[in-house]
């Protein structure tokens, strides 16, 4: 699952949610503040201060989670490629949403016992979302052992998981769950919210501001009919059966695969039809176009 369009390419939305939680975490570590956005029943619902549920939503307490956290928002932007940065800014906001509610839900439950005083803050309802699709769409594309174990190339990324899960105990296990409950819900399209976009005016907005600068080769989905060398294109074509015989719409599957890569979803559909559903073909058509 590497290769591709490395960078926040195609990730306008993902670089805003990086951004966020790296300098909220920084700025509130530098000033020694980071205990104070932890989330209590005391802190949100007697106390009711919009600002500290908004940062202790992106903003990390310690530094391992910090690292942790970052890198899955990182890897996980290969989901925004996919189902473009307007859905998937929809999904982000659902997410953190719902997620933020579930874990108030379960201050007030447990007010009363001894068992939970206080929550983790960080964006886990988003990172924890984000296993839903990424263990029911991000095809294995390897497998191998370790000392008699078998992993595949998802295994390290499930070990993260679970490392920023249990990173405070009981405190991140609570907000992991939640964001997991979180993501059912959207893949369940609970209310419509899979078919919901952001008003195109915010989303152009946002895109403007956090895409990163590139050059030409910015756009591959763009760039993958005009700009593709007739070299390429004579490959392809030489592969295919004489005759008109119908094209085959590509499965999800090597979509994802292409997407996880770093490929435009649409762009990889393109080059799975052209390339008659091979994986390797479409991958070289791709990458030429980025080329030229």
């Amino acid at each position: 699952m590497q290769g591709g369009v490395s960078g926040f390419q195609n990730a306008p939305v993902t670089r805003a949610v990086v951004l966020a939680s790296g300098l909220l975490s920084v700025v509130f570590s530098a000033q020694r503040r980071a205990r104070a956005l932890v989330l209590s029943h005391q802190g949100i619902v007697k106390n009711f201060r919009l600002w500290k549920m908004f940062a202790s939503g992106f903003a990390f307490q310690s530094t391992p989670e910090l690292l942790f956290g970052v890198y899955l928002l990182y890897y996980f932007r290969v989901f925004e490629r996919q189902i473009g940065s307007n859905k998937y800014s929809v999904f982000s906001l659902f997410t953190i949403s719902v997620s933020l509610l579930l874990e108030i839900l379960s201050l007030v439950l447990l007010k009363d016992t001894n068992y939970l005083s206080t929550l983790a803050c960080g964006p886990y309802g988003l990172i924890f979302a984000s296993f839903i699709p990424f263990f029911l769409d991000i095809p294995v594309t390897s497998r191998f052992r370790i000392f008699g174990v078998n992993f595949s190339d998802k295994s390290f990324i499930y070990l993260a998981g679970l490392q920023l899960l249990l990173s405070s105990g009981k405190r991140s296990l609570i907000p992991g769950i939640c964001g997991l409950i979180a993501g059912s819900l959207y893949r369940l399209n609970v209310l419509g919210i899979r078919r919901m976009k952001m008003p195109q005016v915010i989303a152009s907005f946002f895109a403007r501001i956090f895409a990163p600068s590139s050059g030409g080769s910015s756009r591959p989905s763009r760039s993958l009919v005009g700009n593709m060398s007739s070299r390429t294109s004579r490959a392809v074509q030489n592969n295919q059966p004489s005759g008109f015989a119908p094209v085959v719409e590509p499965p999800e599957s090597s979509i994802a695969m292409l997407v996880s890569m770093g490929f435009d979803g649409n762009a990889a559909r393109q080059a799975l039809m052209r390339a008659r559903n091979d994986i390797n073909t479409a991958t070289n058509i791709l990458l030429e176009a980025q080329t030229r």
